[in-house]
This record gives C-alpha cells, structure tokens and sequence, in this order.
C-alpha cells in the first residue's frame, strides 16, 4: 500500500487514517505485529517522531497495543475493529450520498442507480 500524503491537513493525522485503514483492511492483521516506527516512517518518508505521534493516537484509540517483549501488535479485540470499519463505510457513504446530492440526485434516484449498477455487476 503507498502512503498518500498531501499538505491539506496535518501529516500525522493523515497517517493515523492510512495506518487505521491498513488495520480494518487487514493488511495489518489482528494480533500481528506492527513495522517498527522507523521502518513505517522510512516507508512513509517522514520523521520518526511524526510516525510516533500517529501510533500513539492508535494506541490511544486502542487498535495498537504496546507488548514490552513484542512491540506493537494489532488488537485482537475484533468488535473493536469490526466498529471503525463500519464507522469509516458510513462516512464514505455519506461522503457519496452528497456528492450524489450535488449532482442533483434525489435518494429515490440514487437508490435506483445503484439497483442498475448492481444488475450491471452481476452480469459481470
């Protein structure tokens, strides 16, 4: 997975979403541990501080835990990550819904786009 960063919002925030996303993916399993904060910032090409500063956020979140004889691993707690990843499908959603909205859809009209699209699918 390659880190997009751009400069419209503060760059450890950005890799606390990509490091979050990496995790309800799966890319970064439960219970696996995690790449060295040195490892993930010469990946990223950012300062080592700045990496830590997004891994205590995840560990403040609770989907990293700091294990002193494994370093940091994944959650195991599968709810945990089961709920931000429906918490980030909603918001892309939304995200969806209002662009659908802009382009002057109705939800009735959106609701029947994604039934076509879906028969499009299977046809697939």
């Amino acid at each position: 997975m390659i880190w997009k960063l751009t400069d419209d919002r503060p760059i450890w925030i950005q890799l606390v979403d990509q490091l979050t996303l990496r995790i309800v993916s799966g890319v970064y399993a439960s219970g696996a541990a995690v790449p060295t904060v040195r490892a993930l910032a010469s990946e990223a090409g950012v300062n080592p501080n700045t990496m830590q500063r997004a891994l205590a956020e995840l560990e403040s979140r609770g989907l990293v835990e700091t294990r002193r004889t494994a370093g940091r691993i994944v959650t195991e707690d599968q709810s945990l990550i089961q709920s931000v990843r429906e918490e980030l499908a909603f918001a892309r959603m939304d995200e969806f819904l209002a662009s659908m909205r802009a382009l002057g859809y109705t939800d009735k009209q959106i609701r029947e786009l994604l039934a076509a699209w879906d028969k499009k699918e299977e046809l697939v």
